[in-house]
């Protein structure tokens, strides 16, 4: 039979264009992105293209600049101390959503992913009024509380999916070994979940990184955070800082994303050789 004659798969018309469609929808989420970051490594002091040179000199500046150097170390102390606590908070309510019955369960976990949905100005808003009379406003554990309650859903939710395929007689044949519960958790519980619980942290630092409008009513000039430096960086000195600074947060981003879809698949490797 002549190579002319041997009939080639069918065209999967369907496939092709879900490709190209996925294509241009990155290429219009992402050029913006890719044509700005450049401008980072501009030796110009204006936002201009082509670039007059290439230099470091305004990460230089971000990491000696005091206002910088302050939004960054903010940004930092509260995303990880909310971080802390979403973790702690959201892997108890997890623990005890598992053992509840449906009906409850479906409430309480509505409850708890509520501030998911709520728009954030409304709990801007709400925890202004309720942090303004108890003092906490203008400091930094009032900044960390929350953007703790804005944090733990996430946890919830991944701690959650982790749960559903754990096999909880494993604590109870642990306790009747003599484990106390918290061995048996340390032991037994946490290590099975270990991705989960990690996933869920970062993406509660991530969401505490970014958030813009809760700091806008709750901090005090001490308490300004990379995000709102950014702002009044766009509207006081738009220089090639400011997409210094926007670079470091989008590389932080993306690197926690990274790692989070890395620990996903970890869990679900360690998943599936559980059920073999």
């Amino acid at each position: 039979m002549s190579v002319s004659h041997i009939q080639r798969p069918p065209t999967n018309w369907w496939r092709v264009g879900r490709i190209v469609i996925a294509t241009l929808v990155y290429i219009f989420l992402l050029a913006p992105i890719i044509v700005v970051l450049p401008l980072s490594l501009s030796s110009g002091s204006f936002l201009s293209y082509p670039l007059p040179g290439i230099s470091f000199r305004w990460y230089m500046e971000l990491l000696s600049n005091y206002k910088w150097l302050l939004a960054l170390k903010n940004s930092a102390i509260i995303g990880l101390g909310s971080a802390i606590l979403s973790t702690i908070f959201g892997l108890m309510a997890a623990i005890a959503i598992n053992g509840m019955g449906p009906r409850a369960k479906a409430i309480v976990s509505g409850l708890l992913i509520a501030p998911l949905v709520v728009p954030v100005i409304i709990m801007a808003v709400a925890m202004f009024l309720l942090f303004s009379n108890i003092g906490l406003t203008g400091s930094v554990p009032g900044m960390i509380l929350a953007h703790t309650v804005i944090g733990t859903p996430y946890v919830v939710i991944s701690a959650s999916a982790a749960l559903q395929n754990f096999d909880m007689t494993l604590i109870r044949a642990a306790k009747s070994l003599g484990a106390s519960s918290w061995m048996a958790y340390r032991r037994v519980l946490f290590p099975m979940i270990r991705p989960a619980i990690v996933a869920g942290t970062l993406f509660a630092f991530v969401a505490s990184f970014d958030e813009v409008v809760i700091v806008l009513f709750l901090a005090g000039p001490e308490q300004v955070t990379l995000p709102i430096r950014l702002f009044e960086g766009i509207r006081d000195e738009l220089t090639p800082v400011v997409i210094a600074a926007a670079t470091v947060m989008i590389f932080i981003s993306v690197g926690s994303m990274l790692l989070i879809e890395t620990l996903r698949k970890r869990g679900e490797a360690l998943r599936g050789r559980a059920g073999d």
